[in-house]
């Protein structure tokens, strides 16, 4: 039976794993806090745009018997094992407990629909509030004190918090999660998006030595020179001229920075997360809503918008910002552009007046014919169609792809999911796998690992017959050597 408000929360399955904490939490520990859940899974925009809110409410209430809970129930087959989810939580920064939900259990134990899903429970362990999707930081602190205030009054609550230890993370050197890459239009630069460092490394691409680094790798948000300027898990980033756009998607935000004058600006959005139904087209006005992925053509920037579900347009010289394909609304639909749906894009390339996109929650590859202005599917055919078979169109099935780039006939995938580079065949209409193997990932600091392979890598670039790989839980860059077969880990030399 469904539990509902009012309702007492059931025991936590005893064989189920815990992340991030050193033991495990029971029903009687929890005896006496005030308890949130949050119902995610780790591909999910919305899970991701709650973390940020869960991390304020934390703070808010340190110092009381309140205690926030991750239930992870897992959408793709990949985010159901436990490794994989403990570098999501490493990635995003989360500083609660996660219970692993296995075969979505709990999910359905508490009749739970969509992510993210919240509920609080107070101190007597009934359920007071349940609430789908993404909520406002303001609504939910205002339960929470509630609750805390009505528990007091009957003397329910902890005397003190609950002491829950939290297993420490070593800090690294060099990348943390770097997730996509641009060369300038020489080949002769090549930018990565250091994205849990918060910053953007800038490297001559043959040599692999440092140019500089944009951004001081403190979260935040701020323009100014490279060494002040502040990010929040930067994502795409593309070149034009001398200049880097940058997708700043913690921050909602497209910012530009300027290799000759060393600065940083803001072109795009407010800082904020933003509303669909707002109508500002002036580009620093228009609030943003997780900007993932960039592509230059035509003298425009085309943003992979991953939180609208949609294709935007950044117009440089009139400095207009604007949805051009997709209605907003999560799913998979061919059409004209307008009357198109996207499903979270987070992969986009410009080849040949034509766009590529990695719509990563229908695990499809998508094209928008720029004079017809035309939105069709190459492979994928919905939100829960996912797998890792490689043959024709019709059958082929990916996972979570994130980062795609085009040339000529053929186009390359980073297939996340699936620890995979693929490529598509166009003229052929075949997709086949170029590294990978059927979910195998071998950490770069794995005794046991004689071959390493890729861990979730989030993009993939073309230059000559080389293909440069972002090999995100690896926190390197690969290159992969087309006519030899070979994959080696390229190196940076001065970068920390």
């Amino acid at each position: 039976m469904a539990l509902i408000i009012g309702s007492e929360i059931k025991e936590f399955p005893e064989d189920f794993k815990w992340l991030n904490i050193e033991n495990k939490l029971t029903k009687k520990d929890l005896k006496g806090s005030v308890i949130l859940f949050d119902f995610w899974t780790y591909c999910c925009i919305n899970c991701m745009h709650m973390l940020p809110v869960l991390s304020k409410i934390e703070e808010k209430f340190s110092n009381e018997p309140f205690v926030v809970i991750g239930i992870h129930s897992a959408k793709f087959y990949n985010e159901s094992i436990d490794q994989n989810i403990m570098e999501a939580i490493h990635r995003y920064g989360i500083n609660h407990p996660v219970i692993v939900d296995q075969d979505m259990a709990i999910w359905n134990e508490y009749n739970v629909y969509s992510w993210p899903t919240i509920m609080v429970i107070n101190s007597e362990g009934k359920i007071v509030f349940r609430g789908e999707g993404e909520i406002k930081y303001e609504h939910l602190e205002k339960i929470i004190e509630n609750t805390l205030y009505d528990d007091k009054l009957h003397n329910t609550l902890r005397k003190s918090k609950l002491n829950i230890k939290k297993k420490v993370v070593e800090p690294r050197k060099g990348l943390y999660y770097p997730s996509k890459i641009a060369f300038s239009s020489d080949m002769k630069y090549m930018a990565i998006s250091d994205s849990s460092n918060n910053r953007i490394v800038v490297v001559e691409r043959g040599s692999g030595n440092l140019v500089c680094t944009i951004g001081n790798k403190i979260k935040g948000y701020y323009d100014g020179n490279f060494k002040e300027a502040k990010f929040n898990q930067p994502q795409g980033i593309t070149w034009v001229n001398n200049e880097l756009y940058i997708a700043d998607t913690g921050n909602h935000a497209i910012r530009k920075a300027n290799l000759g004058q060393e600065k940083v600006e803001t072109i795009a959005g407010t800082g904020e997360i933003g509303d669909l139904n707002e109508l500002i087209k002036n580009a620093t006005e228009r609030r943003l809503n997780s900007p993932w992925d960039l592509a230059y053509g035509n003298g425009r920037i085309y943003i992979a918008m991953a939180g609208y579900h949609q294709i935007w347009v950044y117009d440089i010289n009139k400095k207009y910002i604007y949805p051009f394909a997709g209605m907003g609304y999560e799913n998979l639909l061919d059409g004209m552009a307008k009357e198109s749906l996207f499903a979270q894009p987070s992969g986009i390339s410009f080849y040949n007046n034509a766009l590529y996109i990695a719509d990563s929650e229908s695990s499809s590859i998508r094209k928008i014919d720029l004079e017809s202005n035309y939105v069709s599917t190459i492979v994928g055919k919905g939100l829960f169609h996912f797998g890792d078979v490689d043959g024709n169109f019709n059958e082929a099935k990916l996972q979570h792809p994130i980062g795609i780039d085009a040339f000529e006939d053929k186009i390359y995938v980073a297939d996340t999911y699936n620890h995979a580079v693929k490529v598509i065949n166009m003229k052929e209409k075949l997709i086949s796998t170029i590294i990978g193997y059927k979910h195998s990932v071998c950490k770069v600091d794995d005794p046991n690992c004689d071959t390493l392979l890729l861990y979730e890598p989030n993009d993939v670039k073309l230059f000559e017959n080389t293909l440069y790989i972002a090999d995100t839980n690896n926190h390197l860059i690969r290159l992969y050597d087309l006519d030899k077969n070979i994959l080696n880990t390229y190196n940076i030399n001065g970068l920390d």
